[in-house]
């Protein structure tokens, strides 16, 4: 692996990254914050470390990327830009330890939306910002990004987006690189401005509306106000919101071809009519779960379950109910939805609803296979033949995610936390949720998690958001030799 190019790399995307950071420091100049300071140093701070390792590195930057190369400058890529994005939380005292601005760093760029913080109504509006703008370069990827935008990465681009994206179901759509992520983020900037003006003829003042549409888009669920979307009691909101975590939840190749009319690709879609059936099935399921034992009229019934289900399924972690106040039918199906996640190519979280796809076609045809033995069968996934391979990097990737839960789990209740909170956290935490139950429940936060559970909960973030694959090789002696 050639350590050198990877810096070099990192300190580009750590570069361009630094630019975001302007935003919200014209945002503090703009409402005369009390973080105007902070943002600024964050700024230089980030902009001059990025500079610095570039022109130490530059030398290499013509060399060609390898698909190892590709791995370590995205897992690097999240590590740097989380603790650099931590300055602003710490330099504003916003968070008073660098275990919490770390944290929700991390929390942000995942897309996790876990959060240390409350009262965020008192917060200053820069980092109200930050924190939003930290889950919307998350949500596309800060290397999808720095594809569309940096032809100097076009050479070896696709190995940083096979190293970010998962590889069942991205087509190119278009024949170069940088032409894709292009397409990707122009898609990706059109829908959350199309939703920040919804949110504003909604009721919402423009800052809310924007931070919001930032972190709907992104399925990230950082919000500007302590009780999530359940504050502004709006159920106009609340359609708006669930409709475009939906969206955010489909595969955006799909949104691609929508926009240039070609909508059929939505019915021939296997995964996206899957989707569709899980999101329905569970949103009749906890409605009448919630009409029967709380007395919720129809239309509130529907209206909490509805965006409940698409927030959670789409790993946004909003809240408009205390969902931990529902019958346990409806918890438990709710910390099911966090397992499956979004559509393969979505900013979604999850283990994507396309493998859990795949699981059961290959569950149904072992079942008949006992039933005839002889027959040759081929598993098909949109009419196309899915390699054995594939299959089995499936089957790996629900082991080596369970196995990095329950041990993940385990430490978190030798913290001295209860099962419950420890195994919630974790899984949401892996799923790039955000809420969990018991005492991170969608009315509290992660502010009591002890220090080392923290740090155990931020790795599982980054795990969880990079298809754990991309970390995990890593950590294999076999990746560092030539």
């Amino acid at each position: 692996m050639n350590i050198v190019l990877v810096f070099n790399l990192v300190a580009v995307i750590l570069l361009f990254s630094s630019l975001f950071m302007l935003i919200p420091f014209a945002t503090s100049f703009l409402y005369q914050g009390s973080d105007l300071k902070a943002m600024g140093l964050s700024f230089v701070f980030t902009f001059l470390s990025g500079l610095c390792i570039y022109f130490l590195t530059k030398s290499q930057k013509k060399r060609e990327l390898k698909h190892r190369d590709g791995f370590a400058v995205v897992t690097m890529s999240w590590l740097a830009m989380s603790f650099f994005g931590a300055l602003p939380y710490l330099m504003s005292g916003t968070c008073l330890s660098f275990t919490d601005a770390y944290f929700e760093s991390m929390a942000g760029f995942t897309t996790t939306g876990s959060s240390v913080l409350s009262n965020l109504e008192e917060l200053p509006h820069g980092i109200l910002l930050w924190r939003s703008l930290t889950q919307w370069m998350g949500g596309m990827g800060i290397i999808v990004f720095s594809l569309a935008i940096l032809p100097m990465l076009g050479a070896g681009g696709m190995q940083l987006f096979k190293a970010e994206v998962p590889e069942i179901g991205v087509e190119k759509l278009k024949p170069r690189i940088i032409d894709m992520a292009k397409s990707l983020w122009y898609i990706y900037t059109g829908l959350t401005a199309v939703l920040a003006l919804f949110l504003s003829l909604a009721g919402m003042n423009v800052f809310d509306a924007l931070c919001h549409a930032l972190t709907t888009m992104a399925t990230g669920g950082f919000s500007t106000k302590s009780a999530s979307i359940a504050h502004f009691q709006s159920g106009l909101i609340d359609f708006i919101i669930t409709v475009f975590m939906f969206l955010a939840g489909i595969n955006f190749s799909l949104h691609f071809y929508a926009l240039r009319g070609n909508l059929s690709r939505f019915t021939k879609s296997s995964e996206f009519k899957f989707y569709c059936s899980v999101v329905f099935l569970s949103i009749t399921l906890i409605t009448l779960n919630i009409m029967r034992l709380w007395q919720y009229s129809f239309p509130d019934a529907l209206r909490y379950a509805s965006f409940q289900v698409v927030s959670v399924m789409t790993t946004t972690g909003y809240a408009t109910a205390d969902y931990e106040l529902w019958p346990v039918f409806s918890q438990m199906l709710l910390l099911c939805l966090m397992f499956f996640g979004g559509m393969v190519g979505s900013t979604g979280g999850g283990m994507k609803q396309v493998r859990i796809l795949l699981m059961v076609k290959q569950a149904y045809r072992e079942l008949y296979h006992l039933i005839h033995p002889h027959a040759l069968t081929a598993l098909k996934l949109d009419d196309k033949n899915v390699p054995k391979e594939t299959l089995g990097g499936i089957w790996g990737f629900l082991f080596l995610f369970i196995l990095i839960s329950v041990i993940a789990t385990i430490f978190m209740t030798a913290l001295g936390m209860d099962i419950i909170t420890s195994a919630s956290t974790v899984i949401s935490s892996m799923a790039n949720v955000g809420p969990a139950l018991g005492d991170a429940g969608p009315t509290e936060n992660y502010a009591a998690i002890p220090a080392a559970g923290k740090w155990v909960l931020a790795l599982c973030m980054m795990i969880g958001r990079l298809e754990i694959y991309t970390v995990i090789l890593l950590f294999m002696p076999l990746f560092w030799k030539k």
